[in-house]
């Protein structure tokens, strides 16, 4: 059986990969991957997702320049999800420049911002729609 065979695709063929940081662990982003994303990231050792509103795969990195290096892919006991450790090159995985898209917080009934933009988005991807 092939390793990808192996994986729990929802309805859409996809499956949500987690991409997390593999020094700190600190979770970076989400984002869906195919088959072929899947595949490729493996093979080139480096974060491919499937863009659902471009319809088409989404090599991270491909505008911004923030590149992630894949150094382990790991599998949930349902398989049915994915992380992707990874060396976040940059240090921004988030289009709005920051860290990680997990930068809102849940406090007194609001969703508090409380990261930091390390970059201004409009710096980062000077015209073009954001990855």
């Amino acid at each position: 059986m092939n390793w990808l065979d192996e994986i729990n695709w929802n309805d859409d063929g996809l499956v949500p990969a987690i991409a997390q940081d593999w020094q700190s662990g600190r979770v970076l982003m989400m984002a869906w991957m195919n088959r072929e994303a899947l595949q490729l990231t493996a093979q080139e050792g480096r974060a491919i997702y499937w863009s659902r509103s471009r319809g088409r795969l989404w090599r991270k990195g491909e505008e911004s320049g923030h590149v992630q290096k894949l150094h382990e892919l790991r599998l949930d006991c349902d398989a049915d999800v994915v992380i992707l450790m990874v060396e976040q090159v940059g240090g921004i995985a988030c289009h709005t420049g920051r860290e990680s898209c997990f930068y809102r917080v849940y406090q007194d009934g609001d969703w508090k911002t409380v990261e930091p933009v390390l970059k201004d988005p409009h710096a980062i991807y000077a015209g073009h729609t954001h990855d």
